[in-house]
Protein backbone atom coordinates (compact mmCIF):
# COMPACT_ATOMS: atom_id res chain seq x y z
CA UNK A 1 0.00 0.00 0.00
CA UNK A 2 1.32 3.22 -0.75
CA UNK A 3 2.88 5.47 2.04
CA UNK A 4 2.34 9.27 2.30
CA UNK A 5 5.51 11.43 1.49
CA UNK A 6 5.51 13.82 4.39
CA UNK A 7 8.03 16.07 2.95
CA UNK A 8 5.65 16.61 0.22
CA UNK A 9 2.58 17.11 1.32
CA UNK A 10 0.77 20.20 -0.06
CA UNK A 11 -0.37 22.66 2.06
CA UNK A 12 -4.21 23.39 1.65
CA UNK A 13 -3.94 27.23 1.17
CA UNK A 14 -0.81 29.28 0.11
CA UNK A 15 1.01 30.66 3.13
CA UNK A 16 1.13 34.47 4.09
CA UNK A 17 3.03 34.82 7.45
CA UNK A 18 5.16 31.17 7.82
CA UNK A 19 8.47 31.11 5.19
CA UNK A 20 8.14 27.82 2.69
CA UNK A 21 10.91 26.50 4.14
CA UNK A 22 11.07 27.80 7.92
CA UNK A 23 12.02 24.44 9.93
CA UNK A 24 9.29 24.15 12.56
CA UNK A 25 11.20 21.67 14.27
CA UNK A 26 14.18 24.03 14.96
CA UNK A 27 13.27 25.68 18.54
CA UNK A 28 14.82 29.10 17.29
CA UNK A 29 12.71 29.51 14.18
CA UNK A 30 9.34 28.64 16.00
CA UNK A 31 10.48 31.58 18.53
CA UNK A 32 10.97 34.01 16.23
CA UNK A 33 7.97 33.46 14.65
CA UNK A 34 6.18 33.86 17.38
CA UNK A 35 7.87 36.92 18.67
CA UNK A 36 6.93 38.29 15.58
CA UNK A 37 3.54 37.70 15.77
CA UNK A 38 3.62 39.18 19.50
CA UNK A 39 5.37 42.49 18.54
CA UNK A 40 3.19 42.99 15.66
CA UNK A 41 1.48 46.63 15.72
CA UNK A 42 -2.34 46.26 15.63
CA UNK A 43 -4.23 49.49 14.62
CA UNK A 44 -6.98 48.25 13.50
CA UNK A 45 -10.18 45.67 13.42
CA UNK A 46 -8.87 44.89 9.79
CA UNK A 47 -5.03 44.09 11.17
CA UNK A 48 -6.50 42.28 13.72
CA UNK A 49 -8.21 39.82 11.76
CA UNK A 50 -5.40 39.17 9.39
CA UNK A 51 -3.37 38.81 12.90
CA UNK A 52 -5.67 35.84 13.79
CA UNK A 53 -5.32 34.67 10.50
CA UNK A 54 -1.57 34.01 10.49
CA UNK A 55 -1.50 33.21 14.14
CA UNK A 56 -3.23 30.42 13.22
CA UNK A 57 -1.47 29.38 10.02
CA UNK A 58 1.18 29.11 12.10
CA UNK A 59 -0.29 27.04 14.45
CA UNK A 60 -1.24 24.88 11.78
CA UNK A 61 2.38 24.20 10.18
CA UNK A 62 3.61 23.58 13.64
CA UNK A 63 0.86 21.20 14.38
CA UNK A 64 1.59 19.49 11.50
CA UNK A 65 5.41 19.61 11.98
CA UNK A 66 4.93 17.58 15.42
CA UNK A 67 2.10 15.68 14.29
CA UNK A 68 4.39 14.34 11.43
CA UNK A 69 7.14 13.90 14.21
CA UNK A 70 4.43 11.31 16.46
CA UNK A 71 3.37 9.55 13.56
CA UNK A 72 6.74 8.50 12.45
CA UNK A 73 8.03 7.59 16.22
CA UNK A 74 4.64 5.31 16.43
CA UNK A 75 4.63 3.98 13.26
CA UNK A 76 8.38 2.67 14.14
CA UNK A 77 9.32 3.08 17.80
CA UNK A 78 12.24 1.25 17.16
CA UNK A 79 13.69 3.08 15.37
CA UNK A 80 16.11 5.65 17.14
CA UNK A 81 16.28 8.36 15.00
CA UNK A 82 12.81 8.74 14.72
CA UNK A 83 12.39 8.50 18.73
CA UNK A 84 14.91 10.95 19.27
CA UNK A 85 13.63 13.76 16.75
CA UNK A 86 10.08 13.08 18.43
CA UNK A 87 11.68 13.05 22.04
CA UNK A 88 13.55 16.34 20.96
CA UNK A 89 10.48 18.21 19.77
CA UNK A 90 9.06 17.07 22.99
CA UNK A 91 11.87 18.52 24.86
CA UNK A 92 13.53 21.30 23.16
CA UNK A 93 10.18 23.01 21.31
CA UNK A 94 6.93 22.47 22.87
CA UNK A 95 8.59 24.20 25.97
CA UNK A 96 9.50 27.01 24.40
CA UNK A 97 6.17 27.53 22.65
CA UNK A 98 4.13 27.28 25.91
CA UNK A 99 5.13 30.51 27.82
CA UNK A 100 4.83 32.26 24.10
CA UNK A 101 1.52 30.85 23.61
CA UNK A 102 0.08 32.49 27.15
CA UNK A 103 1.41 35.47 25.55
CA UNK A 104 -0.31 35.63 22.30
CA UNK A 105 -3.22 34.59 24.16
CA UNK A 106 -3.11 37.69 26.82
CA UNK A 107 -2.40 40.04 23.07
CA UNK A 108 -6.00 38.24 21.59
CA UNK A 109 -8.16 38.97 24.25
CA UNK A 110 -6.73 42.55 24.65
CA UNK A 111 -7.37 43.63 21.11
CA UNK A 112 -10.56 42.19 21.23
CA UNK A 113 -11.20 44.50 24.13
CA UNK A 114 -10.43 47.04 21.39
CA UNK A 115 -11.51 45.84 18.09
CA UNK A 116 -14.86 44.13 19.03
CA UNK A 117 -15.08 40.79 17.06
CA UNK A 118 -18.31 39.01 15.76
CA UNK A 119 -19.00 37.94 19.12
CA UNK A 120 -20.95 34.72 18.13
CA UNK A 121 -17.87 34.03 15.05
CA UNK A 122 -15.49 34.38 18.12
CA UNK A 123 -17.12 33.30 21.09
CA UNK A 124 -15.70 29.36 21.54
CA UNK A 125 -12.15 31.14 20.55
CA UNK A 126 -12.57 34.02 23.21
CA UNK A 127 -13.87 31.47 25.95
CA UNK A 128 -11.02 29.13 25.49
CA UNK A 129 -8.23 32.13 25.36
CA UNK A 130 -9.65 32.77 29.02
CA UNK A 131 -9.28 29.68 30.30
CA UNK A 132 -5.64 28.92 29.04
CA UNK A 133 -4.48 32.30 30.67
CA UNK A 134 -6.01 31.41 33.71
CA UNK A 135 -4.45 28.20 33.75
CA UNK A 136 -1.14 28.66 32.30
CA UNK A 137 1.85 28.94 34.81
CA UNK A 138 5.47 29.16 33.72
CA UNK A 139 6.61 27.08 36.55
CA UNK A 140 4.44 23.72 34.84
CA UNK A 141 6.33 23.96 31.58
CA UNK A 142 9.08 21.85 32.67
CA UNK A 143 6.77 19.39 34.67
CA UNK A 144 4.74 19.14 31.29
CA UNK A 145 7.59 18.40 29.29
CA UNK A 146 8.25 15.45 31.77
CA UNK A 147 5.18 13.96 31.59
CA UNK A 148 4.95 13.81 27.94
CA UNK A 149 8.16 12.32 28.09
CA UNK A 150 7.02 9.64 30.36
CA UNK A 151 4.27 9.13 27.40
CA UNK A 152 6.81 8.72 24.47
CA UNK A 153 8.44 6.09 27.42
CA UNK A 154 4.96 4.41 27.98
CA UNK A 155 4.56 3.73 24.13
CA UNK A 156 7.97 2.66 23.34
CA UNK A 157 7.68 -0.22 26.29
CA UNK A 158 4.11 -1.16 25.08
CA UNK A 159 5.55 -0.66 21.24
CA UNK A 160 7.96 -3.58 21.57
CA UNK A 161 5.92 -5.83 23.86
CA UNK A 162 6.09 -9.48 21.60
CA UNK A 163 5.37 -12.85 22.48
CA UNK A 164 6.56 -16.07 21.47
CA UNK A 165 3.47 -18.31 20.30
CA UNK A 166 2.60 -21.25 18.37
CA UNK A 167 6.77 -21.01 16.83
CA UNK A 168 6.50 -17.45 16.49
CA UNK A 169 7.67 -14.33 17.68
CA UNK A 170 3.72 -12.27 17.51
CA UNK A 171 2.66 -8.53 17.77
CA UNK A 172 0.85 -8.42 21.35
CA UNK A 173 -2.61 -7.18 19.07
CA UNK A 174 -1.83 -10.47 16.71
CA UNK A 175 -2.61 -12.71 19.48
CA UNK A 176 -6.18 -11.40 19.61
CA UNK A 177 -6.60 -13.65 17.28
CA UNK A 178 -6.43 -16.89 19.18
CA UNK A 179 -8.78 -15.56 21.56
CA UNK A 180 -10.88 -15.99 18.78
CA UNK A 181 -10.46 -19.54 18.30
CA UNK A 182 -12.94 -22.31 19.22
CA UNK A 183 -10.61 -24.43 20.61
CA UNK A 184 -10.46 -23.40 24.22
CA UNK A 185 -6.82 -24.88 25.56
CA UNK A 186 -5.24 -22.67 22.55
CA UNK A 187 -7.44 -19.40 23.81
CA UNK A 188 -6.79 -20.01 27.15
CA UNK A 189 -2.58 -20.93 26.30
CA UNK A 190 -2.73 -17.45 24.24
CA UNK A 191 -4.55 -15.48 27.08
CA UNK A 192 -1.97 -16.31 29.72
CA UNK A 193 1.17 -15.78 27.45
CA UNK A 194 -0.31 -12.17 26.58
CA UNK A 195 -0.68 -11.77 30.14
CA UNK A 196 2.58 -12.70 31.23
CA UNK A 197 4.34 -10.66 28.69
CA UNK A 198 2.73 -7.27 29.91
CA UNK A 199 3.28 -8.59 33.57
CA UNK A 200 6.49 -8.90 32.78
CA UNK A 201 6.80 -5.19 32.36
CA UNK A 202 4.47 -4.28 35.51
CA UNK A 203 6.88 -3.09 37.58
CA UNK A 204 8.04 -0.79 35.19
CA UNK A 205 4.57 0.66 34.18
CA UNK A 206 4.03 1.60 37.75
CA UNK A 207 6.89 3.28 38.12
CA UNK A 208 6.10 5.08 34.61
CA UNK A 209 2.49 6.27 36.47
CA UNK A 210 3.57 6.67 39.55
CA UNK A 211 5.84 9.59 38.18
CA UNK A 212 3.16 11.04 36.18
CA UNK A 213 1.06 10.80 39.12
CA UNK A 214 3.50 13.30 41.03
CA UNK A 215 4.20 15.59 38.06
CA UNK A 216 0.17 15.92 37.60
CA UNK A 217 -0.65 16.82 40.90
CA UNK A 218 2.38 19.62 40.89
CA UNK A 219 0.61 20.72 38.13
CA UNK A 220 -2.37 21.21 39.16
CA UNK A 221 -1.41 22.79 42.52
CA UNK A 222 0.64 25.33 40.24
CA UNK A 223 -1.87 25.95 38.37
CA UNK A 224 -4.37 26.74 42.23
CA UNK A 225 -6.53 23.71 41.17
CA UNK A 226 -7.33 21.20 43.87
CA UNK A 227 -6.67 18.22 42.14
CA UNK A 228 -5.10 16.91 38.65
CA UNK A 229 -8.95 16.20 37.82
CA UNK A 230 -10.12 19.95 38.63
CA UNK A 231 -7.31 20.83 36.50
CA UNK A 232 -7.87 18.55 33.48
CA UNK A 233 -11.67 20.03 33.21
CA UNK A 234 -10.02 23.28 32.70
CA UNK A 235 -7.58 22.01 30.43
CA UNK A 236 -10.24 20.39 28.18
CA UNK A 237 -12.39 23.46 28.21
CA UNK A 238 -15.31 21.02 29.59
CA UNK A 239 -17.65 24.49 30.09
CA UNK A 240 -20.74 22.21 29.44
CA UNK A 241 -20.82 19.51 32.11
CA UNK A 242 -18.55 18.83 35.65
CA UNK A 243 -17.19 15.94 37.32
CA UNK A 244 -20.64 15.54 39.13
CA UNK A 245 -22.42 14.93 35.56
CA UNK A 246 -19.65 12.16 35.04
CA UNK A 247 -20.47 10.63 38.41
CA UNK A 248 -24.19 10.40 37.01
CA UNK A 249 -23.03 8.74 34.04
CA UNK A 250 -21.27 6.01 36.17
CA UNK A 251 -24.69 5.80 38.37
CA UNK A 252 -26.81 5.19 35.27
CA UNK A 253 -24.40 3.43 33.51
CA UNK A 254 -24.44 1.20 36.86
CA UNK A 255 -28.45 0.93 37.23
CA UNK A 256 -29.45 0.40 33.29
CA UNK A 257 -26.31 -0.67 31.53
CA UNK A 258 -24.45 -3.29 34.05
CA UNK A 259 -27.43 -5.80 33.87
CA UNK A 260 -28.06 -5.68 30.43
CA UNK A 261 -24.19 -6.77 30.46
CA UNK A 262 -24.58 -9.62 32.86
CA UNK A 263 -27.29 -11.11 30.37
CA UNK A 264 -24.93 -11.35 27.76
CA UNK A 265 -22.44 -13.12 29.73
CA UNK A 266 -24.65 -15.58 31.13
CA UNK A 267 -25.75 -16.10 27.53
CA UNK A 268 -22.94 -16.72 26.46
CA UNK A 269 -21.78 -18.96 29.12
CA UNK A 270 -24.89 -21.16 28.67
CA UNK A 271 -24.48 -20.84 24.91
CA UNK A 272 -20.81 -22.25 25.25
CA UNK A 273 -22.01 -25.08 28.14
CA UNK A 274 -19.46 -23.76 30.97
CA UNK A 275 -19.46 -23.85 34.14
CA UNK A 276 -17.54 -20.85 34.45
CA UNK A 277 -16.78 -18.02 32.50
CA UNK A 278 -12.68 -17.34 31.88
CA UNK A 279 -11.34 -13.97 30.49
CA UNK A 280 -10.15 -16.23 27.57
CA UNK A 281 -14.15 -16.93 26.65
CA UNK A 282 -15.44 -13.78 26.06
CA UNK A 283 -14.62 -13.12 22.27
CA UNK A 284 -15.09 -16.21 20.86
CA UNK A 285 -18.56 -17.27 19.16
CA UNK A 286 -20.42 -19.02 21.38
CA UNK A 287 -22.08 -21.20 19.24
CA UNK A 288 -18.46 -22.66 18.20
CA UNK A 289 -18.52 -21.06 14.55
CA UNK A 290 -14.79 -20.39 13.11
CA UNK A 291 -14.19 -16.74 13.72
CA UNK A 292 -15.16 -14.60 11.37
CA UNK A 293 -12.29 -13.59 9.06
CA UNK A 294 -13.50 -10.56 7.15
CA UNK A 295 -10.63 -9.85 4.75
CA UNK A 296 -6.96 -10.82 4.69
CA UNK A 297 -4.40 -8.28 3.94
CA UNK A 298 -4.56 -4.75 3.83
CA UNK A 299 -5.43 -3.92 0.70
CA UNK A 300 -8.74 -6.37 1.20
CA UNK A 301 -10.12 -4.02 3.97
CA UNK A 302 -9.36 -1.47 2.22
CA UNK A 303 -11.06 -2.33 -0.61
CA UNK A 304 -14.27 -3.42 2.08
CA UNK A 305 -14.61 -0.37 3.55
CA UNK A 306 -14.09 1.68 0.41
CA UNK A 307 -17.71 -0.21 -1.29
CA UNK A 308 -19.32 0.45 2.26
CA UNK A 309 -18.78 4.30 2.39
CA UNK A 310 -20.00 3.78 -1.16
CA UNK A 311 -23.21 2.16 -0.22
CA UNK A 312 -23.56 4.86 2.45
CA UNK A 313 -22.65 8.13 1.11
CA UNK A 314 -20.81 8.87 -2.78
CA UNK A 315 -19.39 12.13 -1.16
CA UNK A 316 -17.99 10.13 1.85
CA UNK A 317 -16.63 7.35 -0.32
CA UNK A 318 -14.96 10.17 -2.17
CA UNK A 319 -12.99 11.08 0.85
CA UNK A 320 -12.11 7.96 1.45
CA UNK A 321 -10.34 7.07 -2.15
CA UNK A 322 -8.39 10.48 -1.29
CA UNK A 323 -6.79 8.98 1.81
CA UNK A 324 -6.28 5.73 0.09
CA UNK A 325 -4.53 7.85 -3.08
CA UNK A 326 -2.28 10.27 -0.73
CA UNK A 327 -1.26 7.26 0.97
CA UNK A 328 -2.54 8.78 4.61
CA UNK A 329 -3.20 4.91 5.69
CA UNK A 330 -0.62 2.59 8.01
CA UNK A 331 -2.76 -0.41 8.59
CA UNK A 332 -1.48 -3.44 9.40
CA UNK A 333 0.64 -4.88 12.95
CA UNK A 334 3.95 -5.50 12.97
CA UNK A 335 6.93 -5.32 15.45
CA UNK A 336 7.83 -2.03 16.55
CA UNK A 337 4.73 -0.51 15.97
CA UNK A 338 2.62 1.47 19.03
CA UNK A 339 -0.60 -0.55 19.94
CA UNK A 340 -3.70 0.68 19.24
CA UNK A 341 -5.27 3.46 16.67
CA UNK A 342 -6.05 6.69 15.95
CA UNK A 343 -6.86 9.37 13.47
CA UNK A 344 -3.94 12.17 13.26
CA UNK A 345 -5.23 15.62 11.30
CA UNK A 346 -2.60 17.02 9.36
CA UNK A 347 -3.03 20.49 10.19
CA UNK A 348 -1.66 22.39 7.43
CA UNK A 349 -2.30 20.14 4.41
CA UNK A 350 -6.14 19.45 6.11
CA UNK A 351 -5.49 16.26 5.42
CA UNK A 352 -6.55 12.72 8.32
CA UNK A 353 -4.28 10.45 8.56
CA UNK A 354 -4.69 6.71 10.39
CA UNK A 355 -2.91 4.54 12.48
CA UNK A 356 -3.94 0.97 13.22
CA UNK A 357 -2.63 -2.61 14.07
CA UNK A 358 -5.03 -4.55 11.72
CA UNK A 359 -4.26 -8.19 11.77
CA UNK A 360 -7.62 -9.39 9.69
CA UNK A 361 -10.49 -9.63 12.11
CA UNK A 362 -13.97 -7.95 12.55
CA UNK A 363 -12.21 -5.51 14.79
CA UNK A 364 -10.38 -4.33 12.48
CA UNK A 365 -13.32 -3.35 9.97
CA UNK A 366 -15.02 -1.79 13.31
CA UNK A 367 -11.64 0.28 13.94
CA UNK A 368 -10.92 0.94 10.13
CA UNK A 369 -14.89 2.67 10.24
CA UNK A 370 -14.22 4.40 13.23
CA UNK A 371 -11.14 6.48 11.93
CA UNK A 372 -12.43 7.23 8.95
CA UNK A 373 -15.10 8.62 10.88
CA UNK A 374 -12.79 11.19 12.86
CA UNK A 375 -11.01 11.66 8.79
CA UNK A 376 -14.47 12.18 7.68
CA UNK A 377 -14.63 15.20 10.78
CA UNK A 378 -11.51 16.35 9.36
CA UNK A 379 -12.14 16.93 5.90
CA UNK A 380 -15.81 18.11 6.41
CA UNK A 381 -14.32 20.92 8.82
CA UNK A 382 -11.07 21.79 6.42
CA UNK A 383 -13.29 24.67 4.75
CA UNK A 384 -12.66 27.18 7.99
CA UNK A 385 -9.38 29.24 8.05
CA UNK A 386 -9.44 29.07 11.86
CA UNK A 387 -7.34 25.92 12.57
CA UNK A 388 -8.65 25.68 16.17
CA UNK A 389 -12.08 25.60 14.82
CA UNK A 390 -11.33 22.66 12.46
CA UNK A 391 -11.08 20.50 15.37
CA UNK A 392 -14.71 19.92 17.57
CA UNK A 393 -14.62 18.84 21.27
CA UNK A 394 -13.33 15.31 22.05
CA UNK A 395 -17.05 14.64 23.01
CA UNK A 396 -18.50 15.44 19.66
CA UNK A 397 -15.32 13.72 17.62
CA UNK A 398 -16.04 10.14 19.10
CA UNK A 399 -20.06 11.38 17.48
CA UNK A 400 -18.04 11.60 14.52
CA UNK A 401 -16.12 7.77 14.44
CA UNK A 402 -18.80 5.85 16.47
CA UNK A 403 -21.98 6.98 14.38
CA UNK A 404 -19.84 5.69 11.08
CA UNK A 405 -19.72 2.14 12.73
CA UNK A 406 -23.39 2.17 13.06
CA UNK A 407 -24.65 3.81 10.05
CA UNK A 408 -21.77 1.22 7.92
CA UNK A 409 -23.18 -2.08 10.13
CA UNK A 410 -25.85 -2.58 7.51
CA UNK A 411 -23.65 -2.99 4.64
CA UNK A 412 -20.99 -5.51 6.48
CA UNK A 413 -22.00 -8.06 3.01
CA UNK A 414 -19.22 -5.74 1.95
CA UNK A 415 -17.18 -8.41 3.87
CA UNK A 416 -19.25 -11.06 5.10
CA UNK A 417 -22.12 -13.64 3.87
CA UNK A 418 -25.71 -12.25 5.71
CA UNK A 419 -25.11 -15.07 7.87
CA UNK A 420 -21.63 -13.60 9.35
CA UNK A 421 -22.77 -9.86 8.78
CA UNK A 422 -25.67 -10.83 12.01
CA UNK A 423 -22.43 -12.13 13.61
CA UNK A 424 -20.85 -9.20 13.10
CA UNK A 425 -23.78 -6.69 13.93
CA UNK A 426 -24.39 -9.13 17.28
CA UNK A 427 -20.98 -8.47 18.61
CA UNK A 428 -20.72 -4.58 17.44
CA UNK A 429 -23.89 -4.62 19.49
CA UNK A 430 -22.46 -6.22 22.45
CA UNK A 431 -19.10 -3.92 21.99
CA UNK A 432 -21.25 -1.17 22.53
CA UNK A 433 -22.79 -2.57 26.17
CA UNK A 434 -19.61 -3.71 26.72
CA UNK A 435 -17.99 0.21 26.23
CA UNK A 436 -20.37 1.87 28.23
CA UNK A 437 -19.87 -0.29 30.70
CA UNK A 438 -16.05 -0.06 30.60
CA UNK A 439 -15.70 3.55 30.18
CA UNK A 440 -17.72 3.80 33.16
CA UNK A 441 -15.42 1.67 34.88
CA UNK A 442 -11.93 3.64 33.60
CA UNK A 443 -13.71 7.18 34.25
CA UNK A 444 -14.42 6.13 37.96
CA UNK A 445 -11.08 4.94 38.14
CA UNK A 446 -8.98 8.50 36.90
CA UNK A 447 -11.54 10.02 39.40
CA UNK A 448 -10.26 8.00 42.29
CA UNK A 449 -6.49 8.42 41.48
CA UNK A 450 -6.69 12.17 41.46
CA UNK A 451 -9.39 12.47 44.16
CA UNK A 452 -6.51 10.51 46.08
CA UNK A 453 -3.52 11.77 44.94
CA UNK A 454 -1.38 10.41 47.91
CA UNK A 455 -2.60 6.95 47.18
CA UNK A 456 -0.38 3.49 47.23
CA UNK A 457 -0.01 1.51 44.74
CA UNK A 458 -1.58 -0.94 47.13
CA UNK A 459 -4.47 1.45 47.34
CA UNK A 460 -4.63 1.82 43.56
CA UNK A 461 -4.62 -1.54 43.25
CA UNK A 462 -7.36 -2.40 45.32
CA UNK A 463 -9.55 0.35 43.98
CA UNK A 464 -8.94 -0.81 40.49
CA UNK A 465 -10.35 -4.16 41.45
CA UNK A 466 -13.62 -2.79 42.87
CA UNK A 467 -14.43 -0.48 40.09
CA UNK A 468 -13.62 -3.42 37.98
CA UNK A 469 -16.38 -5.70 40.27
CA UNK A 470 -18.59 -3.01 39.65
CA UNK A 471 -18.76 -2.69 36.25
CA UNK A 472 -18.18 -6.05 34.95
CA UNK A 473 -21.26 -7.70 35.91
CA UNK A 474 -20.30 -10.50 37.80
CA UNK A 475 -20.18 -13.17 35.30
CA UNK A 476 -16.43 -13.63 34.14
CA UNK A 477 -14.75 -15.85 36.85
CA UNK A 478 -10.83 -13.99 38.31
CA UNK A 479 -10.39 -17.36 40.33
CA UNK A 480 -6.52 -17.93 40.22
CA UNK A 481 -5.84 -14.72 37.70
CA UNK A 482 -5.51 -12.02 40.85
CA UNK A 483 -2.05 -10.31 39.12
CA UNK A 484 -3.96 -10.44 35.74
CA UNK A 485 -6.71 -8.68 37.01
CA UNK A 486 -4.90 -6.25 39.46
CA UNK A 487 -3.14 -4.53 36.36
CA UNK A 488 -5.72 -4.47 33.30
CA UNK A 489 -5.76 -0.63 33.52
CA UNK A 490 -2.05 -0.78 31.96
CA UNK A 491 -3.28 -1.37 28.69
CA UNK A 492 -5.72 1.64 28.80
CA UNK A 493 -3.08 4.15 27.22
CA UNK A 494 -5.49 6.99 28.16
CA UNK A 495 -4.65 7.01 31.42
CA UNK A 496 -1.02 7.28 30.86
CA UNK A 497 -1.10 9.34 27.86
CA UNK A 498 -4.30 11.79 27.71
CA UNK A 499 -5.68 11.24 31.21
CA UNK A 500 -9.80 11.54 31.62
CA UNK A 501 -10.06 11.35 28.22
CA UNK A 502 -12.53 8.60 28.38
CA UNK A 503 -15.43 9.71 28.88
CA UNK A 504 -16.10 11.46 26.16
CA UNK A 505 -16.59 7.62 24.59
CA UNK A 506 -19.54 7.25 26.78
CA UNK A 507 -21.18 10.99 25.79
CA UNK A 508 -19.86 10.30 22.61
CA UNK A 509 -21.53 6.33 22.23
CA UNK A 510 -25.02 8.26 23.52
CA UNK A 511 -24.87 10.66 21.07
CA UNK A 512 -23.86 7.66 18.41
CA UNK A 513 -26.96 5.69 19.06
CA UNK A 514 -29.26 8.51 18.71
CA UNK A 515 -28.21 9.30 14.94
CA UNK A 516 -28.52 5.28 14.88
CA UNK A 517 -32.01 5.27 15.60
CA UNK A 518 -32.73 8.35 13.41
CA UNK A 519 -30.61 5.99 10.32
CA UNK A 520 -32.84 3.08 11.30
CA UNK A 521 -36.32 5.35 9.95
CA UNK A 522 -34.66 7.84 7.29
CA UNK A 523 -31.02 6.60 6.44
CA UNK A 524 -30.62 9.50 4.27
CA UNK A 525 -31.60 12.31 6.46
CA UNK A 526 -29.51 10.76 9.39
CA UNK A 527 -26.50 11.16 6.50
CA UNK A 528 -27.10 14.30 5.77
CA UNK A 529 -27.11 15.38 10.12
CA UNK A 530 -24.23 13.70 10.40
CA UNK A 531 -22.57 15.78 7.46
CA UNK A 532 -23.77 19.41 8.66
CA UNK A 533 -22.98 18.66 12.50
CA UNK A 534 -19.33 17.72 11.40
CA UNK A 535 -19.11 20.63 8.76
CA UNK A 536 -19.01 23.18 11.94
CA UNK A 537 -15.97 21.26 13.42
CA UNK A 538 -15.42 23.16 16.54
CA UNK A 539 -17.17 26.65 15.59
CA UNK A 540 -19.49 26.60 17.86
CA UNK A 541 -20.22 25.27 21.74
CA UNK A 542 -20.53 21.16 22.47
CA UNK A 543 -24.28 21.44 22.79
CA UNK A 544 -24.96 23.34 19.69
CA UNK A 545 -22.83 20.50 17.41
CA UNK A 546 -25.25 17.56 18.79
CA UNK A 547 -27.82 20.02 17.88
CA UNK A 548 -26.66 20.39 14.25
CA UNK A 549 -26.00 16.81 14.34
CA UNK A 550 -29.93 16.47 15.23
CA UNK A 551 -28.97 14.60 18.59
CA UNK A 552 -29.02 15.73 22.40
CA UNK A 553 -26.27 16.62 24.75
CA UNK A 554 -27.38 14.15 27.28
CA UNK A 555 -26.22 11.58 29.35
CA UNK A 556 -28.79 11.12 32.16
CA UNK A 557 -30.77 8.19 32.59
CA UNK A 558 -33.81 9.86 30.53
CA UNK A 559 -31.54 9.41 27.51
CA UNK A 560 -30.07 6.23 27.99
CA UNK A 561 -32.32 4.18 29.28
CA UNK A 562 -34.56 4.02 25.85
CA UNK A 563 -31.20 4.25 24.17
CA UNK A 564 -30.05 0.88 25.58
CA UNK A 565 -33.59 -0.69 25.27
CA UNK A 566 -33.71 0.12 21.70
CA UNK A 567 -30.00 -1.46 21.21
CA UNK A 568 -31.34 -4.59 23.54
CA UNK A 569 -34.69 -4.92 21.23
CA UNK A 570 -31.76 -5.01 17.69
CA UNK A 571 -29.85 -7.54 19.75
CA UNK A 572 -32.27 -10.39 21.28
CA UNK A 573 -33.76 -10.17 17.36
CA UNK A 574 -30.99 -10.58 15.77
CA UNK A 575 -29.76 -13.57 18.10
Amino acid sequence: MQKVDFNNLPAASARRFVPLRADLTDKEVVVGLLNALLQREIASAEMFEAWILDNSEFSAALSQAGSILYIEMTCATDDPAKAGAYQSFVENVEPAVKPLSDELNKKFLALADRFPLDRKRYEVSLRAARAEVALYVEKNVPLQTAVALLSQEYQVVSGAMTVDFAGQERTVPEMGKFLLLTDRAIREQAWRATAARRLQDQGRFEEIFDKMRSLRQQIAVNAGCANFRDYMFKAYHRFDYTPEDCKAYQRAIKSIVVPIRREIDLRRKKDMGLDVLKPWDSAVDPLGREPLEPFKGADRLVAGVEKIFGNLDPALAELFRDMKKQGLLDLESRKGKAPGGYQNTLNEARKPFIFMNAVGVDDDVRTLLHESGHAFHAYLSAHDPLVEYRHAPMEFCEVASMSMELMADGFMGEFYSSVDAGRSSVELLEGIVSTLAWVATIDAFQHWLYENPEHTAAMRRSAWIGFNNEFGGGVVDWSGLDEERAYLWHRQLHIFEVPFYYIEYGIAQLGALQLWARFKDSPAEAVAYYKKGLALGGARPLPELFSAAGIRFDFSEEIIAPLINKLYQQWSARL
